[in-house]
């Protein structure tokens, strides 16, 4: 497989010539130890950032409880607070062109893919959550007990202090998700970035200082999931905890959060079907089961990973998916030509070929793809035909460019394959049958469905998984509720 190669960008590329710290209160903050940055696509090593200790993780709440005990932030004026918000909003859009370099070459995403989609839309995050601030509110009602009256309302507060922990696949938008919503609320954050992806997510907290943000308010901490990340989790003075990763890492926070029996909200592992009909409109569900796989090199929680297709039309679909594997530009994010780009680690592509590997030896067929290649870490598009539900490379996340292919003969058993997963985070129903789709769409047991398009999210409508997918929902009104807390008052009119 050729892998396109960088094209010279600049003397100065915006990550270099950067003293990378951590925001901790009303300072940024290096520390004894660091961690070097690693670009996906070739391998080297692009930045080097602080690797926290247990200190700077309790430094970072003590500054985000302080600064939530003093009410600087959720006691200032409403619209005070809206006009930050879009600050922030404002000057992401004004630095997305640097922005956007760093995330890509950080994360290895095609550039133009990240300055059109990614950049623009964690903006748009924080327009629309600057637009809930003055919103908040509770209900009133009167109420009659026995022979007394009462006037009953609710208050919303913010939870308190936050700790948010994002993942390394698309950096700066998961952190909007997340630090929105929070700071819409009221809360004091502490974000912590996936050790391999920090960078843009530094860059927010220049941006929040720079807003007005008040100091303590967004606290970005860098450095090891199970020190920093581990620590977030259990501490005494985080009242909420709000992850994305791994269903097995999602399991360690929830253990660690039992000491106070913090709020915990989830997004974790998928395994989602696209579930193609016979009556599919075939070309537009080959490009949209091509696209749900292989976007972001299948990084992606809601990626298309098991392809169902009905008996009738499988072969066409699968050979049309295979050959879009066999046609995509593959190469480094700064190339032009790239339409897919590595995977984030050399871990991760071993782990990754090892589940076609795996595949391959429980009898799936190699249809395309199926080979890595560098410097960087490539996989081909790859995509597993004749799989069986009880394959690992079935059952499992596989976190990658890779598609596995199965049949089904009837609706129900289409519904039962789908639904067999273990995770619920999404699906899409490829059909020209109105009815029939909708039919569906109520059966399957997953937090988003598509119907004849893949993997769409906005932040209009909310977004969680079923069953070992996670628990809560992100984005609308949803991700807001995440971060308030609810007082019921009851107030007896006829008291002496």
């Amino acid at each position: 497989m050729p892998v396109l190669r960088q094209e010279s960008t600049s003397d100065a590329p915006p990550w270099k010539h950067r003293d990378w710290r951590m925001r901790i209160g009303g300072t940024w903050q290096s520390a004894d130890a660091s961690r070097e940055v690693i670009d996906p696509g070739t391998g080297t090593v692009i930045a080097t950032v602080p690797e926290a200790g247990i200190t700077h993780v309790d430094a970072s709440v003590a500054a985000a409880r302080s600064a939530f005990d003093s009410g600087v932030w959720h006691v200032m004026p409403a619209d005070d607070r809206a006009r930050i918000l879009w600050r922030i909003a404002d000057l992401i859009d004004e630095r997305a062109d640097d922005i956007a370099v760093v995330e890509a070459v950080n994360q290895g995403s095609p550039l133009q893919d990240v300055r059109a989609g990614l950049i623009p839309e964690a903006a748009r995050v924080f327009r629309y959550y600057a637009g809930w601030v003055d919103k908040v509110a509770g209900r009133a009602a009167r109420l009659r007990v026995d022979v007394s009256e009462f006037l009953t309302y609710t208050l919303r507060s913010p939870v308190g202090v936050a700790a948010l922990i994002t993942p390394w696949n698309s950096p700066l938008l998961m952190a909007a998700w997340k630090a929105a919503p929070a700071l819409a609320a009221g809360c004091s954050c502490v974000v912590k970035p996936a050790e391999l992806t920090p960078l843009t997510t530094l860059m927010l907290a220049e941006i929040a200082q720079e807003a007005g943000l008040p100091e303590g308010v967004l606290n970005v901490v860098t450095g090891d999931g199970v020190t920093v990340g581990g620590r977030l989790a259990a501490h005494p003075d985080v009242d909420k905890v709000a992850f994305t990763g791994s269903t097995s890492v999602g399991r360690d926070v929830v253990r660690a959060a039992t000491g106070n029996l913090k709020k915990v909200s989830l997004e974790l592992g998928g395994k989602s079907p696209v579930v193609v009909f016979a009556d599919a409109d075939v070309d537009a569900a080959i490009d949209g089961a091509a696209r749900a796989i292989f976007s972001n090199a299948g990084q992606v929680c809601t990626a298309g990973s098991r392809l169902i297709v009905a008996e009738e039309i499988y072969q066409e679909v699968v050979d049309g998916v295979a050959r879009v594997a066999r046609t995509l530009n593959v190469g480094h994010s700064l190339d032009p030509r790239s339409e897919m780009g590595p995977v984030i680690s050399a871990e991760q592509r071993r782990t990754v070929m090892g589940y076609i590997e795996s595949g391959i030896r429980d009898g799936a067929t190699l249809v395309a793809g199926g080979q890595e290649a560098g410097p960087g870490f490539f996989i081909e598009p790859t995509v597993l035909g004749d799989t069986r539900p009880e394959m690992r490379a079935v059952t499992e996340e596989i976190f990658g460019p890779v598609v596995t292919a199965m049949t089904f003969g009837s609706p129900d058993e289409a519904v039962a394959l789908a639904n067999s997963s273990r995770y619920g985070l999404a699906a899409s129903v490829w059909t020209r049958d109105v009815g029939a789709a909708h039919r569906v769409a109520s059966r399957l047991r997953v937090g988003r469905v598509g119907i004849n398009v893949h993997g769409l999210a906005d932040v209009t409508m909310p977004t969680g998984g079923f069953k070992e997918s996670g628990w809560g929902r992100e984005l609308g009104p949803e991700g807001l509720d995440l971060f308030l807390e609810t007082t019921s008052v009851f107030n007896r009119l006829d008291a002496r």
